[in-house]
Formats: C-alpha cells, structure tokens, sequence
C-alpha cells in the first residue's frame, strides 16, 4: 500500500526523464503544508535527496528504445536513491524527443507505472507537457523572482526545442519544435556522418550539403547546419511565424508557439544543450569535437554567437540540463484540499480520465446535461472543471451547482465504471457533493475534489487518497 500522506508529513516525490540523448531520475522530499497566500496545500520546502547522473538512452538498431537496458538503470537508480515504490506519494515518468517516436516508447511508460505503482504516472509524447515541465523545472522559481519580465526557455536537448513562455511563475504558451543535437549523428571527434535522420537530411539537401553516411562534412557546413537552427531558435524568440511555413523549416514544427503580440521576452535555456551554453558563458572549456556523437555542442557555440539569444544570459534558470526531471518530481502533482466528496463504490486511482468540459460555477443544467452525456461515452469516467476561483464563495452558489448536478445525475444517471469527477478551484467538494446527492440519500458515482488549481490539460490522473487528500496529476497540455 502508498504510503499516506497528511498535512505537515513529508513525502517523497520521484521523476523520470527517458529523453533522445540521455535518461535521469530525481526524488525529493516535501511537508505537505497549507500555502498562506493561496489558501491550498502544496509540497512545502521541497529538498532533492537523490539526482541520478545521466546515461546515454539505450536504442537498439532499429531505433526502438532498449527496454531491458533501462529498466537496469531504473533499478539501479531506486537502489542508489533509496527509494521504495511503497513509499512515493507522487511521481512522474515521461519519454521525450527522439526517445517518443520510437514504437516500444508506450511500453516503456507502461513499465514504468507497472513497477512503481499506483503513485505514477507515466507518458510517451506529450510535446505541451514537456514544455510546461521544462519551464517549472528550470524557470519558475526565476520566474516568480522577476514577475514583471515574460521568459521564454529553450530546452534544447538532442530530438526537440520544447519552448514555454511564462510570467510570474505561471505558463502563458507553450510549443514544442523538432530543433535538436541527434537528428545528425557523427562519429565522435570528427564530423564523419553516421546517421542522418529525416529532418536532418532535410536540412542538408535544403542546404546544398551532399554528405552522406560515411562521408565527413566540412567545417564550412557544420556551421551552416548550426547556423539554420539557431536562425530557427531565434524566429522562435521573436515570435516569427512566417519562418516555419517554408521547408524545411516547417518539417520543424510539432506544436506551434503561439507569443501573445507585444511581449519582449527574455530567453533562458535549459536541457542538455543549455547546460553547455551556461557552462561555456561561465568560462568553463566546452568538451572536444563531437564528444557526444552529435551537433550539441557546435550548437551550442553558434547560440552563443547570438546577439539575440545570448542577450539575458545573465538570467540564469535552475536545475540546467535536469529541468524536466526537476519539473516531474516538483511539479507534475497538485494536492488536493483536504475536505473531500469521494465515493466508496469508486476505487481510486482513476487514470487517463478525460476533462470533458470546462463550466462556470454557475453554469446552467442543459451546459451540465450535455457534460455527463460525454462523460457516459468515456471509457472509464470523466472530469468536469468547475471555471474561476471564487465562483463558489457563496453557500447560495454551493447549493444551486450541487442541485443542478443532482439534477443531471437524476436525469441520466451514471455507470459506476464511469464515474464524474468534478474539479473545483474553491474550498466546496464536501458541500457540493453533499447536495448533488442529497448527502447520501442518492448515492451516485460521483467525486468533488476542490483547491485545484485550473490547468489547461486535456487528461487527469487522481491518485489514492491518503490522510483525507489526493494527489493529481494533469497531461496532454493544450
């Protein structure tokens, strides 16, 4: 069984990070406390108690990821850190960049969850997320610090740029571009080619470059190739658009960046090629030609030959190269409030559930009618986000949403293998819960969960409850 989780325990929290260059974990310990500006809980004074030292992602000839080989690492990481799966509160896994496109990269997530248990969630492809953790991981502590300057940070490791712009601690956009060090592949302490993948060949033929596997590209063309991609990284800091509709460019593209007009942000870079960039910047010597068997760190001498990049370079992010990880232990979890309407006919945890919709408190019966309907198609329950933080200060408010949703329940009542779960920003879930189902006299398959702070995710995973809260966890980020 988890290990339970109450106001003022600590907890450990774990994250793993299977990405196109290398794979690392992270467990941290945190107090669960009550955040006295927001009024939630939180992990409060989180301390990282173990940081893995990065491996190379194992990858089998065909380009499938080595299962067996990390599944070593994994355990070899729980005995070094000392981590029992019986004993994690929270935890993320997450398989990114080159790694996601691999066809055994689902398995791998599966294997993760299968191992540890009830408290992870684990994912392949989720290009928003990645971003999104990225940011928290590397920037948001920055972020919070400078809260009237927008940040954008980079994460640039082997396969992608996952980009995230955001301001005062929170994400205003997300995207995520096929920018990185591996799509070229060399042998290492030289440029002679080994393997060159769809984008990357790509870019040679766009550029005029002939070079094939086994052939050695010239100087001259190494820096043309890191010129093309760090003109990318800056139409992405500028908000240029335009620049990825042509090829190859557009090849580029997996979720767009949309910058809000007007915003002059500050770059901050993170991942493995970030962390030579500061490295560098700090007057550290960048390791030997090729030494990784890719463009990382040629890419990351052309970034600081950037006016554009390199101009708030005295803005330094957290965590480096370990920002995802960082974001998956610290941040992939929110902790519910501790007054909770769950159902004892609905074993938890719930996963992939769907947020169906997202309604206003006072939200009429037909839009919630409609809502159930779509929950009642899931395969396994849905979620319904009750919009905008004090939409429920009042007890008026309170009674009327939990009697439309025990109209919409008494009109079409719910399977208990589909059950609702209702999200709610305000201190309610008891009382809403109570009046939907006339507090207890019409039992339903229903659970409210309240002090969530709104994410815009299309997923949610909820999680045991433990000392009356419940962790969740949000992906598929829009």
């Amino acid at each position: 069984m988890a290990h339970a989780g109450t106001a003022g325990e600590e907890v450990m929290l774990v994250g793993f990070d299977f990405g196109s260059t290398t794979s690392s974990a992270m467990a941290a310990r945190a107090r669960i406390a009550l955040n006295c500006a927001t009024g939630r809980q939180e992990f409060a004074r989180p301390r990282v108690v173990y940081r893995s030292a990065p491996v190379f992602t194992p990858f089998r000839a065909g380009g499938d990821i080595d299962i067996g080989a990390l599944e070593l690492h994994m355990e070899r990481w729980l005995a070094e850190g000392g981590i029992d799966p019986e004993a994690i509160f929270s935890g993320g896994a997450i398989v990114t960049g080159l790694a996601s496109e691999g066809a055994n990269a689902q398995a791998l997530a599966s294997l993760v969850e299968a191992r540890l248990g009830a408290a992870i969630i684990a994912t392949a492809r989720d290009p928003a997320l990645e971003s999104w953790l990225a940011f928290m991981g590397a920037c948001g502590g920055l972020s919070r610090a400078c809260p009237e300057r927008a940040i954008l940070n980079l994460d640039i490791g082997g396969g992608t740029t996952n980009a995230a712009l955001g301001q005062a601690g929170e994400v205003i956009a997300a995207g995520c571009h096929f920018i990185g060090a591996r799509h070229l592949r060399f042998e290492p302490g030289g440029y002679r080619l080994a393997f060159a993948a769809r984008r990357g060949q790509a870019v040679l033929d766009h550029l005029g470059i002939t070079a094939g596997v086994g052939d050695a590209l010239a100087p001259a063309e190494v820096a043309a190739v890191t010129g093309f991609l760090v003109r990318a990284l800056e139409a992405l800091a500028d908000g240029e658009a335009a620049f990825f509709r042509a090829e190859p460019a557009a090849l580029l593209v997996d979720v767009p960046l949309a910058l809000p007009p007007g915003r002059d942000a500050a770059v901050t870079f993170s991942g493995g090629v970030g962390e030579l960039i500061y490295a560098a910047a700090a007057g550290a010597g960048l390791p030997p030609t090729t030494a990784f068997g890719d463009l990382g760190i040629d890419l990351a001498r052309a970034i600081l030959a950037s006016a554009r990049l390199t101009r708030d370079l005295s803005l330094v992010p957290e965590h480096g190269g370990r920002a995802t990880v960082c974001g998956l232990t610290l941040h992939s979890t929110e902790v519910s409030g501790a007054t909770l309407h769950l159902c004892d006919a609905v074993p938890l945890p719930l996963r992939d559930l769907p947020i169906v919709a997202s309604l206003p408190a006072d939200a009429d019966l037909a839009r919630l009618s409609a809502a159930l309907a779509l929950v009642a198609r899931t395969r396994a329950g849905g979620c319904i986000r009750v919009s905008g933080a004090g939409g429920l200060a009042r007890s008026a408010a309170v009674k009327a949403l939990g009697g439309r949703v025990a109209e919409a329940l008494a009109a079409a009542p719910l399977d208990v293998a589909r059950p609702l779960v209702l999200l709610l920003a305000d201190n309610a879930a008891k009382a809403v819960g109570g009046y939907a189902t006339d507090f207890g006299r019409a039992p339903a398959p229903l659970l409210v969960i309240d002090e969530i702070p709104e994410r815009p995710a299309q997923f949610a995973r909820i999680g045991k409850a433990r000392g009356g809260m419940v962790p969740i966890s949000f992906y598929g980020l829009n």
